[in-house]
């Protein structure tokens, strides 16, 4: 047996002390991600409380406006049109998801839409800066969103049949009459006669307080003769979100739910104020 050479193999293999050294420390050797963390981790340390705070909130207001921009959004309401379903100074939340996928707004739907080129001039005028602040407020649900933004009651969906009134005042869908128990205190469903078929694609829609809403039975004249474009609908108010102590869910009322399908199309019938 060859000592010599066995000494040598011997003395030329590392102690298991080092080799198991080595081993770990090519193990636990740190990629980009643990770069990174300890490169963040050390910025962070160096920020004075104020400055931790500040990041905390820019953090926070780009989550909200992601989530305002394309799931939920509160929105301020700016006038009494809606009492007393929704008064001055309530926010409610909007679901922006609510007709997506196929949904469309049903008969009793409170929906925020914008009424530019139907309710209002559509007109893009204007300091770009501001409207863009304003933009980033309504998001966050800090300030009102501009004037093309309104909120109201779908009463008639495409094709229906949409009158005032029946012999008891009552407002008529496709004929049945709606008992509207959601309307502000003492207003009658509407003192305007008119009577309208929703063109295709559209909605009739009118405040809960009728005595103060400039709602579909307004822009009569105007181009869609008051209907509202269905792809202008921003989304469905679901729930009013402050003060705590109005805090509810905004249902769809079952009154609705009797009035019978619209009737096959025919020539529309114009609409006209009394």
């Amino acid at each position: 047996m060859d000592t010599e050479a066995q000494d040598t193999v011997e003395r030329d293999r590392p102690p298991a002390d080092e080799g198991r050294a080595g081993w770990s420390r090519s193990a636990v050797r740190p990629g980009r991600g643990g770069r990174f963390r300890r490169r963040a981790g050390r910025w962070w340390r160096g920020l004075s409380l104020w400055q931790e705070v500040a990041v905390l909130a820019v953090i926070c207001c780009t989550v909200l406006a992601l989530v305002s921009a394309f799931l939920v959004q509160p929105f301020l309401i700016p006038s009494g049109s809606m009492e007393n379903t929704l008064k001055v100074g309530d926010r409610v939340l909007v679901d922006k998801l609510a007709y997506r996928f196929g949904h469309q707004p049903q008969r009793g739907d409170v929906i925020v839409f914008d009424g530019a080129g139907s309710f209002t001039q559509d007109d893009a005028s204007g300091n770009p800066v501001s409207r863009a602040v304003n933009e980033v407020g309504s998001l966050l649900g800090l300030a009102q969103p501009d004037g093309s933004v309104f909120v109201k009651r779908v009463i008639g969906v495409g094709g229906d049949r949409v009158t005032c009134c029946d012999k008891q005042g009552r407002l008529l869908v496709n004929g049945h009459p709606v008992d509207e128990d959601y309307l502000h205190p003492g207003d009658a469903p509407s003192k305007e006669r008119f009577d309208i078929i929703v063109p295709p694609g559209r909605l009739w829609v009118m405040g809960d307080h009728r005595a103060d809403s400039s709602d579909s039975r307004d822009h009569l004249g105007d181009p869609g003769g008051g209907t509202v474009p269905v792809d202008e609908v921003i989304g469905r108010a679901e729930w009013i979100a402050w003060p705590p102590s109005r805090a509810r869910s905004l249902g769809r009322p079952a009154t609705f739910d009797s009035v019978p399908p619209a009737r096959p199309a025919r020539p529309a019938v114009g609409g006209a104020r009394g």
